[in-house]
């Protein structure tokens, strides 16, 4: 999987892509992901190399790509929610994984994106898996809750992602400002190294478990999970739609108990500029047999990434190709 992100990121520097470019029998179609140390980036790694039909490859029939011909998808490093929903509206990407909350809130301009034009351009190719709230600190750190957190050094991930704006709400439920904080903003990868040093205490994380920076950081430094729960948890819940109870597995992480937190939906969206027969054919490989061998295969959570959750919380408007793929194969869309 390492090795298929580096070749397509190589792909992707020697064209030079900061548009999207069509050339001949090549179309260029990129998933905005996160930061190498979360979950965005490797599920959005498995299903670029799941729906590229690049010319010369073997044919879907013979057990190869079954997407667009000519089309090459391509995952791109990014800095999460916030910046793949920018990035869409203005058309620096065609698609991104986008937590729920923060799609809803960028389309209807309320909440974190209030005071800002709702960005209408985002449509929905289907929802994902779930994604956990991650409050990770050192076992000898003497923090046992979150509001242990109170005078600590605390990455909240990086201006720009989801990660943050959920740290930001779970806070606040518990009573806990920036004041009351010692703020950074590092994203997870930089992080463990912090944590690994003694030089932050703390740090928040929104992924898929198993997110690759804890899953690290675990094998060799003893870490807990702080518990999202309690009448906190059940107001955040009720409060906001988007949230939901949630369970990490014991041993997810190397010595982790399990842990009661809550989740958001993880979302594929992509951009109403881009034509209803690409999309069509992206969703339909999307959940066809060949892809589903590679979403079970790889990174854990994408077995979770199931047909039947497809249209599950959904925060937008279904792009009229993937509304098409879903009203052909009788997937209610109610």
């Amino acid at each position: 999987m390492r090795n298929l992100l580096v070749s397509l990121g190589l792909f992707l520097a020697a064209f030079n892509l900061t548009s999207p470019l069509q050339a001949d029998s090549l179309k260029f179609f990129r998933i905005g992901t996160g930061g190498v140390g979360g979950t965005y980036y490797p599920i959005g790694g498995m299903i670029a190399h799941a729906i590229s039909n690049p010319p010369g490859a073997r044919p879907c029939d013979q057990g190869g790509s079954c997407g667009p011909p000519g089309l090459v998808v391509i995952a791109q490093s990014a800095n999460g929610s916030v910046a793949n929903v920018r990035d869409i509206q203005r058309g620096s990407l065609e698609s991104g994984f986008v937590q729920s909350d923060v799609a809803h809130w960028a389309y209807t301009g309320t909440g974190t994106f209030a005071g800002n034009p709702p960005t209408h351009k985002l449509r929905a190719i289907a929802n994902l898996y779930p994604e956990s709230v991650h409050i990770v600190v050192r076992r000898d750190s003497g923090i046992k809750n979150i509001r242990d957190l109170i005078g600590r050094r605390i990455s909240l991930d990086e201006p720009g992602s989801g990660t943050l704006i959920d740290a930001e709400i779970v806070l606040r439920e518990y009573g806990i400002t920036k004041a009351d904080i010692e703020v950074e903003y590092t994203k997870p990868d930089l992080a463990i190294e912090r944590i690994k040093d003694n030089k932050l205490d703390a740090f928040f994380i929104v992924a898929g478990y198993p997110a690759l920076a804890v899953s690290e950081l675990a094998e060799d430094t003893d870490i807990i999970l702080l518990p999202i729960e309690g009448p906190e948890a059940d107001r955040l819940v009720e409060r906001h739609g988007f949230f939901s109870h949630h369970q990490i597995p014991h041993d997810v992480y190397s010595g982790v108990a399990e842990t009661s937190t809550i989740s958001v939906g993880a979302q594929w969206l992509v951009s109403s500029s881009v034509d209803s027969e690409t999309v069509y054919l992206i969703t339909r490989t999307l959940w066809n047999q060949n892809s589903r061998k590679l979403l079970d295969g790889g990174h854990a959570k994408g077995r979770s990434i199931r047909l039947e959750t497809a249209l599950n919380g959904i925060a937008v408007p279904l792009h009229p190709g993937a509304e098409r793929y879903y009203k052909e194969i009788g997937l209610s869309l109610e």
